[in-house]
């Protein structure tokens, strides 16, 4: 039984498959023909090319070689190009194929290049001040200092490991080409990709480590299908620059993987295992001394071996057992209060709608909301929304108008997440990826967070309550806004005033401001018309946002004290001037009521032709009780009497 290793995957990942088959060779005492490790033929004579590596830190291993007489003509072979199809590359020409070919074969990229088209000898190095290249998609590219290059005496011809120049691409009537294959450092290549969004199939591997022993083997590989299939010969010898040192020794105590992972695992086992994988390792008493092989840079710590050592044991033999929890931890109280206030919405019919934290300066304009002072993503989603959300509402109304679009009609829908506030203008520098930051750089960092307290906010629209043979049904209105206020205030086990206020985005008129003491705590009401013409919502959309964060504690909750003596109910009815708040009334007549007052309701509001002009009548209902004794006529009457005239301070007069 023979293993031979054929092009069948569509990622081309060869190194982890390499690895596989080596292990099932091994494990069934099978010989394996790495296409990897096949020699090099020797090329003679002195290389065609003179290459220069002036960062080795970043490339270790640079290797060329040149071809010539190649037929700009010859096509790819059929079985070629079906293999480049079912892995998902289009085929080009016989030498871009081939280069392509090779890394999905070997794992290791390649490109070609015109040799025609080079200028003096090759030299890999970073960008230097104001140097541009277009590359082969033909964008002009502005490059960075941190861009690693392969350049000639004309400039850079190659984003090394991401994409080739234009200057140097292969055409239809190239006949001598300069092969290249490299081993690049792969945080270098992964930071290339992101500074310019130019993914590739080769960056995709070098940025996951690439193996730099198959280098001069892939341009052997390249070489030989381009003499085959396009009549090319070698020119001169290899170039080969490789400035690597010896593979690292990783230390690894033979009982470790027993002790992680709590199973008898012996250090002849442990031994297989590793050198399965490809690992060399040298037993030296309790500690083996392990080195991986070149195809594994993701093998650098003990740890990783013990996973190496765990899996070819098989993690199914490794017992489950549930850590004990530990006691007296749970939800914090900001937790609780938000799933608290959650559910209380839901249960008075709101459906849950988060929404993305993004907003756009047009929206806010709309809104009457202000942009200044908000924190503006450096990489938004989209350009449309760059800035952090100062509020839910853009959000909710949004969510309210996709769903209009579908065709509902009756909407309610509530939102529970973290607005940004503006802050002192302190902007977050931007940390080297290369490196972990500093203590400096992480203050700087944390002082440019900014404040994220948690808001609610609800959207309604449409009927309230369904229509149906019990009546009409009812259209949402301002007063529902305000009911979904005093719902959060309850399940957050607060006292909420309302009062008429004034706040963009609601009607002027049909505004109330939400209060805890003599905070303001959020707004309520119908949106201002304008704004519902500009966003296409239905006249008098209602909605509602508070600020959770600026509510207070929840106090500890006392049972009230139960009196057994009977109630004495009251109505009484006030003619008040239209502009005094509803709530300066009720106040007035809490204080003036006294400790006897066990209940008050607001049930009616008249604002009629029989009210007066420039009048309104508000009808309340009091509830008295003593928890001592039955309240006597005169009791009652001297407290309601007290009400009144303390509502009277406030212009409020009994009506006959």
């Amino acid at each position: 039984m023979v293993f031979d290793l054929e092009v069948t995957t569509d990622r081309g990942y060869c190194m982890a498959i390499r690895g596989i088959a080596r292990e099932v060779a091994g494990a069934l005492g099978a010989p394996w023909r790495d296409p990897a490790a096949a020699t090099p033929p020797a090329w003679p004579g002195e290389p065609a090319w003179t290459v220069e590596v002036e960062d080795p830190q970043r490339c270790d291993r640079f290797s060329m070689v040149a071809v010539e007489g190649l037929d700009p003509t010859a096509p790819s072979p059929w079985w070629l190009r079906r293999r480049l199809s079912r892995c998902g590359i289009r085929s080009i020409s016989l030498a871009v194929d081939v280069t392509n070919y090779v890394m999905l074969e070997l794992g290791q990229p390649m490109h070609a290049f015109d040799r025609d088209a080079l200028r003096g000898p090759v030299v890999v190095r970073t960008a230097r001040p104001g140097e541009r290249l277009t590359t082969l998609d033909g964008v002009d590219r502005a490059l960075d200092a941190d861009d690693l290059l392969i350049t000639d005496e004309s400039g850079p011809i190659g984003l090394a490991g991401v994409m080739g120049g234009a200057s140097t691409e292969i055409s239809g009537s190239t006949t001598a080409v300069l092969l290249e294959a490299a081993h690049w450092e792969p945080s270098g290549i992964g930071r290339g990709v992101r500074r310019h969004k130019l993914p590739s199939e080769a960056a995709k591997r070098f940025e996951r480590g690439t193996d730099p022993d198959v280098t001069v083997v892939a341009l052997a590989r390249a070489a030989e299908l381009l003499a085959t299939y396009g009549g090319a010969r070698v020119v001169g010898g290899v170039v080969d620059v490789d400035t690597r040192g010896p593979r690292p020794e990783i230390a690894l105590r033979a009982d470790r993987p027993q002790a992680v992972a709590g199973i008898p695992i012996g250090a002849d086992t442990v031994i297989d295992a590793l050198r399965i994988v490809g690992c060399s390792v040298a037993p030296e008493g309790a500690v083996l001394t392990v080195t991986p092989p070149s195809w594994r840079p993701d093998l650098t710590d003990p740890a990783d071996l013990v996973e190496e050592v765990v899996r070819a044991v098989g993690y199914d033999e490794i017992p489950g057992v549930l850590p004990t929890v530990p006691p007296g931890r749970g939800l914090t109280a900001d937790q609780r209060r938000r799933r608290s206030v959650g559910r209380a919405l839901a249960d008075a019919g709101y459906v849950e709608a988060p929404s993305y934290p993004f907003v756009g300066a047009s929206v806010l304009a709309t809104l009457g909301l202000p942009a200044e002072g908000l924190h503006a993503l450096r990489n938004p989603l989209s350009d449309e929304e760059p800035l952090l959300r100062g509020s839910l509402l853009p959000g909710l109304l949004a969510t309210l108008a996709r769903n209009l679009g579908r065709g509902q009609r009756d909407l309610a829908v509530f939102e529970l997440g973290a607005v940004f506030l503006p802050g002192d203008g302190a902007v977050a520098p931007l940390p080297s990826v290369d490196r972990r930051p500093d203590g400096e750089t992480l203050a700087a960092l944390l002082g440019a967070v900014p404040d994220q307290p948690w808001h609610v906010g609800v959207a309604l629209t449409g009927l309230r309550e369904p229509r149906g043979h019990w009546g009409p049904g009812r259209a949402a209105d301002w007063a529902d806004a305000v009911q979904a206020a005093r719902t959060v205030a309850g399940a957050a086990g607060v006292e909420l005033t309302v009062r008429a206020g004034d706040q963009l985005p609601w009607h002027p008129g049909r505004c109330a401001q939400l209060l805890v003491g003599d905070t303001v705590v959020g707004h309520a009401g119908e949106l201002h018309p304008r704004v519902c013409a500009a966003l296409e919502l239905p006249p008098r959309t209602c909605v509602m946002e508070l600020d959770l964060a600026a509510l207070p504690a929840k106090a500890v909750a006392q049972g009230p004290h139960i009196s057994a003596f009977p109630p004495v109910h009251s109505d009484l009815a006030l003619s008040v001037p239209a502009d005094v708040p509803a709530a300066d009334v009720e106040a007035a007549l809490r204080s003036g009521a006294g400790e006897l007052l066990e209940d008050l309701r607001l049930f009616d509001v008249y604002t009629g032709e029989q009210a007066g002009e420039g009048q309104r009548s508000l009808a309340y209902a009091l509830t008295f009780r003593a928890t001592d004794r039955t309240l006597t006529r005169a009791e009652v009457g001297e407290a309601v009497d007290a009400a009144l005239r303390a509502a009277g301070a406030v212009g409020a007069v009994r009506r006959g």
